[in-house]
């Protein structure tokens, strides 16, 4: 569902870019054939029948100036209707791509507020734990220190490299109970932002949800978690990498939307890094 929802409204406004497109050109295209029309019929200059051509097409009315025999009220005529048809398309249609823009600016500042109680209420603390038993940690650690420094194009990097990462997650001292009680502990809120309507824009964060209660349903399902055969520790292990590398993903993603919207916060999600060894909320000079 949020793969289509998503995909659709990318068609639409891929649609709307490339009528667009055809009506500017055809605006163009109409416009340089009148202004040479105007140059010949009424034996003007470039920029007088350029301007003469552009009061035609506009149909704003001839005031100063107005066709001086039967062939150019003819053309004129034309270019009305062929010029102001795609002049109106242009206009239009610019105005349709700053709509789509502003909705879409809207829905994504939507998502990243959910984004944001998620990493309260749940994210960092996951976050945290899993990033201790991730023995691998430091290969990426440099990609996960944000700092006010950062450029789009450094959140880019991380991605890229977060992207490619291979997760080493050691489950053997991970207190599996623990984590199960604490997913349960949160079951209703992560049902809850599951079926908020905003997520249908944004199928990567519904995908980290979705791992992150499957990890909780896979918990939930066993009796006993202290003695599980090694075939099946691997198995939670494989759950746990996919919801900690797809959370860590979101939250680098939420952390580049701070940045630019809300400095305020973005200070204090600095301050409490999940990933900072040396992180401390506590203001120091």
């Amino acid at each position: 569902m949020g793969r289509f929802e998503t995909g659709s409204k990318d068609i639409i406004m891929q649609e709307v870019r490339r009528r667009l497109q055809l009506f500017l050109t055809l605006f163009l295209i109409v416009a340089a054939i009148g202004t040479v029309g105007f140059m010949n019929l009424e034996n003007l200059s470039l920029a007088d029948a350029f301007y003469y051509n552009i009061v035609t097409m506009s149909t704003v009315g001839y005031g100063d100036i107005h066709p001086t025999n039967q062939t150019s009220r003819m053309f004129a005529v034309l270019l009305i209707v062929m010029g102001g048809g795609t002049f109106l398309g242009v206009i239009a249609n610019s105005a349709e791509i700053l709509i789509l823009k502003r909705e879409s600016k809207n829905r994504i500042r939507k998502v990243n507020m959910v984004l944001g109680v998620f990493f309260s209420e749940a994210g960092y603390k996951l976050l945290g734990l899993f990033a201790s038993h991730d023995h691998a940690i430091s290969e990426i650690r440099e990609n996960l220190l944000v700092n006010s420094s950062w450029t789009a194009g450094r959140f880019t990097t991380a991605l890229k490299a977060i992207r490619g990462y291979k997760i080493k997650t050691d489950t053997t001292d991970l207190d599996l109970k623990e984590l199960s009680d604490f997913l349960n502990s949160k079951r209703d809120f992560l049902l809850g932002l599951i079926e908020n309507p905003v997520l249908i824009e944004h199928e990567d964060f519904s995908d980290t949800l979705l791992s992150t209660f499957h990890l909780l349903d896979e918990l939930s399902s066993r009796n006993e978690l202290s003695a599980l055969p090694k075939s099946d520790i691997q198995h939670l292990t494989g759950d746990i990498n996919r919801a900690y590398k797809s959370m860590m993903m979101q939250w680098i993603v939420y952390m580049r939307h701070l940045k630019g919207e809300y400095p305020y916060l973005f200070s204090l999600a600095i301050r409490t890094n999940p990933f900072d060894d040396n992180a401390s909320p506590v203001v120091i000079d």
